[in-house]
């Protein structure tokens, strides 16, 4: 049976509410989702914009390089006397060929002898080579020159020969993006910016050497380090932020129609599921599962004593505002959706694990337990039983089975379920006969025990001329009967002078939960 599957960790009211937040997600999600990668999008281009240039200014800067290199392996050539008109023409050719280089310097011992522009120089000895590139070349940063230009120089030199180059022709670089992009280089070793195109402050070059990802965003602009060890310098380009907000919003025109196209389709799939949960058949496969379906207990009691010899077990299903929802409703609920014989298999056992040791102390009373009509057709039904008397010790008289009308309504199918009910022990039961579609006649041919008169019948006793009829018909077929709602002495009355055994109702009690049925039973049990 499906209630023996184990304990189930989650009930359909938590599947709503599980599904409840995973349609808020269904809807927030997409959106922002579609918001976060035209944010991305826009901001990845935007990083590899600034990427993408500070990698061209370092093209610019090895092509710069490369041809000072080729000018001092030139002029390394040259077999004439030194600082005459040879060389120095030669030196002034090597500088005119060069489009970056601007001086041609001959120099012993770092001392300048004469240049490109100077035949004979009268410049101070340069400094110590501020650094070494790794295939041997001495290279400055330096405002050093014979003409009195107080601007920085980038000098690469070999040991007779130094050409100057304007650190500008290394900045000279057009950005491909659609906004301006500003650069600067600066000399990591005294942190000395020797070209930029826009201002750049110290303090700021500071902050942006100590960033983790080499990225620094600052009143509105983003800047980017990119360091080259080998020259010993770091390429600074930086961009304000406003083209990053305006492509964010381009990116975000294109992704929303997808996120929020997303979010319906989503939205639509999830409701479809929050329905399916919230519909009554769930609802009561979830109450079944999690066997918040109770029982209380109507007594039957002998109507010549008010002696109690049973009691009928009504299924209750609890609300959460400690209401009950009536069986009137659930019950015709699960038969129309394949889940009675399920119901039916919890009361039984609920019916064991209140009663069953009472039943086991008491064994000349009994409990009547309700069968649909698909009941008849379940096999685990009587395998049920029959372990739970087992179990209980509690003889199959004990458990009275009973059945409406509609029950036998087949006799094909309904005659060899009752009769094997009938053979294990089982009395049985017609409930509210009488109320149903089939004939009275053939009350004679059914196997059953006892026969209960609906309380429509005992409502109206003094004015329905057909309870008369039903009680000789029983009379005669030596059928036991039980007056169902029985709530007034006069109905007692009538009902005992009919020759009726038997009666349930308000009178005696509403149906009572397992605790108090057991109490009023053990006060009832011989009440004279």
């Amino acid at each position: 049976l499906a209630l023996q599957k184990g304990n189930w960790s989650m009930t359909t009211r938590h599947l709503v509410k599980l599904v409840t937040c995973v349609l808020i997600l269904a809807v927030l999600a997409p959106l922002g989702l579609s918001v976060w990668l035209a944010h991305r999008h826009a901001e990845e281009k935007f990083y590899t914009d600034l990427d993408n240039y500070a990698s061209r200014i370092l093209l610019r800067t090895n092509r710069v390089l490369e041809q000072g290199k080729s000018a001092l392996m030139h002029m390394q050539q040259f077999k004439g006397p030194i600082c005459g008109p040879e060389h120095a023409l030669e030196m002034r050719r090597v500088s005119f060929s060069h489009r970056y280089l601007q001086e041609v310097i001959y120099v012993d011992n770092l001392k300048p002898l004469c240049s490109s522009l100077e035949r004979t120089s009268h410049g101070q000895p340069f400094p110590r080579a501020m650094r070494i590139t790794p295939d041997g070349y001495r290279a400055w940063l330096t405002a050093q020159n014979d003409i009195g230009v107080d601007r920085y120089m980038a000098a690469l030199g070999t040991h007779n020969y130094i050409v100057m180059m304007d650190p500008a022709s290394l900045i000279d670089v057009l950005p491909f993006g659609s906004w301006p992009i500003e650069v600067a280089l600066v000399g990591l070793r005294r942190n000395i910016v020797f070209a930029s195109s826009s201002h750049l402050e110290i303090p700021l070059l500071n902050r942006l050497q100590q960033a983790e990802d080499n990225h620094l965003q600052y009143d509105g602009t983003l800047y980017n380090i990119h360091n080259v060890p080998d020259l010993g310098i770091a390429i600074v380009t930086w961009s304000s932020l406003r083209p990053l907000q305006e492509n964010w919003l381009n990116q975000l025109y294109f992704w929303l129609p997808f996120g929020i196209l997303l979010s319906v389709l989503t939205t639509g799939f999830v409701l479809r599921i929050l329905k399916r949960l919230q519909s009554p058949r769930h609802r009561l496969l979830d109450a079944i599962n999690a066997r918040e379906i109770v029982v209380h207990y109507q007594p039957i009691v002998e109507l010549s004593s008010g002696r109690i010899i049973g009691a009928e077990a009504l299924a209750r299903w609890p609300q959460q505002d400690k209401s009950y929802l009536s069986p009137d409703i659930f019950v015709p609920l699960a038969e129309q959706t394949g889940l009675i014989t399920n119901l039916t298999a919890l009361i039984i056992e609920q019916v064991f694990e209140d009663l069953g040791e009472w039943l086991h102390q008491h064994p000349h009373l009994h409990v009547s337990i309700n069968l649909a009509p698909a009941d008849l057709l379940c096999r685990s039904l009587p395998a049920l039983l029959s372990r739970l008397l087992n179990q209980w010790q509690i003889p199959p008289a004990q458990i009275a089975l009973e059945l409406t009308e509609r029950g036998f309504a087949d006799p094909a199918v309904s005659a060899p379920a009752i009769a094997g009910f009938r053979r294990a022990g089982h009395a049985i039961y017609i409930d509210d006969f009488g109320t149903g579609y089939s004939s009275l006649s053939y009350l004679q041919d059914l196997d059953v025990d006892t026969l209960k008169i609906d309380k429509s019948f005992v409502d109206a006793l003094e004015y329905k001329n057909v309870t008369p009829h039903i009680i000789e018909m029983a009379k005669s077929l030596k059928l036991a009967m039980v007056a169902e709602g029985v709530e007034t002495e006069g109905q007692l009355e009538w009902l005992r002078r009919h020759g009726v055994q038997y009666g349930q109702g308000w009178l005696y009690s509403k149906a009572l939960p397992k605790e108090a049925f057991i109490t009023w039973a053990e006060h009832n049990l011989d009440p004279e």
